[in-house]
This record gives C-alpha cells, sequence and structure tokens, in this order.
C-alpha cells in the first residue's frame, strides 16, 4: 500500500525576526532572553568560541570568530534585529566592528549589543552618571568604563566580585549581587546602577534593588532585550523588570490610544 501524499502550502512564520551570538562559555543569556522577549517574537542563537578566562586580550580574540558565528543561522534569513551577547567584548572590539562583522555573513536591519543598548537606555532615561557593578577584574572594567565615558556616561563608583573566569561568574548568587549593589549605593551622587556582564544573573534582583535605592537599575541582559524590542518595533511584555521596560510599556499605551489621523478614537 503506497502512502498517503498531501499537497503543502509556502508561507513565512509571523513576527518579528531576532537573532543572538550567544558566548561559548554563556550560562544565562538565553534564559533571560526568552524570559525578556515577547512570546511571538521569533528568537535564534548562535555560538561564538570563548575563553574559559575572562581578560582584555581573551575578549579582543572573539572578533576572529564572529564572522563564522552569524554564518551558522539558516541562510537566507532576513533578520530585524541581530544582537552580539558581550558588554565587555564590545568594549574591546568595538561597536562598529561586532557590526561589520556580524553583516559579514548575515542580512540583518539593525545590530546591536549591550554597550550600545545601555546607551540607549541611559539616554531614553537621562541618565548620565552610572554606579558599574561588575564580576571582572579591574583592566576589563576599566576598557568598560573607557567606552561609556566616550560616550557622555560617567562611572565614578565602581565595584567588582574580582573574577576571572566565566564558571565562577554564572555561579555568583544573585543575592551576592544584590547585597553588593546596596553596599556599593551607599551615600552615591548617581542617577542610576548598572549590573554589568551578560552571565551574570541579575534579573530578579532588578526590581528589588529599585524599590531599595529608588534609581533606575539597568542589567547587561535587560537592555540588550529592550533595545532589540525598541529596534523590531516591539511592544513591552508585562513581565518584563524595572523602570526601563515600565517607562516603554507606558510610552506603548499612549501610543495606543493616540487618536488616528481620521480623527477615529
Amino acid at each position: 500500500m503506497s502512502p498517503h501524499r498531501f499537497s503543502y502550502t509556502l508561507s513565512e512564520p509571523v513576527g518579528a525576526r531576532l537573532g543572538l551570538i550567544v558566548l561559548q562559555s554563556d550560562e544565562t543569556i538565553e534564559g533571560d532572553m526568552r524570559r525578556l522577549l515577547p512570546f511571538d517574537a521569533q528568537f535564534m542563537v548562535s555560538r561564538v568560541p570563548s575563553d574559559s578566562e575572562v581578560t582584555c586580550d581573551t575578549l579582543a580574540l572573539m572578533e576572529q570568530y564572529l564572522s563564522a558565528a552569524a554564518a551558522l543561522f539558516p541562510q537566507g534569513l532576513q533578520f530585524d534585529v541581530m544582537g552580539y551577547g558581550c558588554t565587555s567584548g564590545t568594549a574591546q572590539i568595538g561597536v562598529e566592528k561586532v557590526a561589520a562583522r556580524l553583516r559579514d555573513s548575515l542580512e540583518t536591519r539593525a545590530v546591536t549589543q549591550p554597550l550600545s543598548s545601555l546607551l540607549a537606555a541611559c539616554e531614553y532615561l537621562g541618565l548620565k552618571r552610572l554606579a558599574l557593578l561588575s564580576p571582572y577584574v579591574a583592566a576589563v572594567s576599566d576598557t568598560l568604563r573607557a567606552a561609556l565615558r566616550e560616550n557622555g556616561i560617567t562611572t565614578d563608583v565602581v565595584g567588582s566580585f574580582d573574577v576571572g573566569t566565566e564558571a565562577d561568574v554564572v555561579r555568583i548568587d544573585p543575592a551576592a549581587v544584590q547585597g553588593a549593589a546596596i553596599t556599593l549605593m551607599e551615600n552615591a551622587d548617581v542617577d542610576g546602577l548598572f549590573l554589568s556582564c551578560t552571565n551574570l544573573r541579575t534579573l530578579d534582583v532588578i526590581d528589588p534593588l529599585e524599590t531599595r535605592l529608588g534609581l533606575p537599575v539597568l542589567s547587561s541582559n535587560q537592555v540588550l532585550a529592550w533595545h532589540m524590542m525598541r529596534l523590531a518595533g516591539l511592544r513591552a511584555p508585562p513581565h518584563a523588570p524595572g523602570q526601563l521596560f515600565a517607562q516603554m510599556r507606558a510610552s506603548d499605551a499612549l501610543q495606543q490610544h493616540q487618536p488616528d489621523p481620521d480623527g477615529q478614537d
């Protein structure tokens, strides 16, 4: 008996198409992005080789692998936004070089990463002076601070866990992050706090910290997801934490209730 043969039609998937290059050593960002992004957004991930030790040199080495990592996405796709998931790596390699390496291998309307996302978030919220909490050694943090300073953001209040390996970064307990942030912010004359590193577990401490501090709290994965949504024209989901997403939701609500040009509500 021959099998039934069925006819079919072809159609494109519905929704914005987002892509992300994740570090080989990162155990946190994929889960965070799936928590933050709208459920109906298409989300695809590739991995880039990265060293287990975090130094300025090992971060810079990633540039040579970015094009190959981008080439692993399905061929012929047009992405709305492509992200690179490394804050300190972007500061070390450079925003323009990261974008160029990704565009070498794929078609995308926009490219972002946590550094550009943080700068966009600071502009959105009107922040100029940040306290910075980083898991990394001073040299890595200093490169990020210099990149922020070049774009008008000061980070005179700085704290670090002084960790040199990614396997330890991902295992820093969120309670330790929250406690360190509270201590760092005592008497700090700043506009907000940035929790750096896509491998650091930060999402669940953003709201408690904002309640305690009375200031915006930003993190690498939070700002990256927010910026990718903004670039793709997506609305903020109700569950995303922090004043950053709260303000985005308020803006979305205002736009939704604006009268149309013909005078119809």
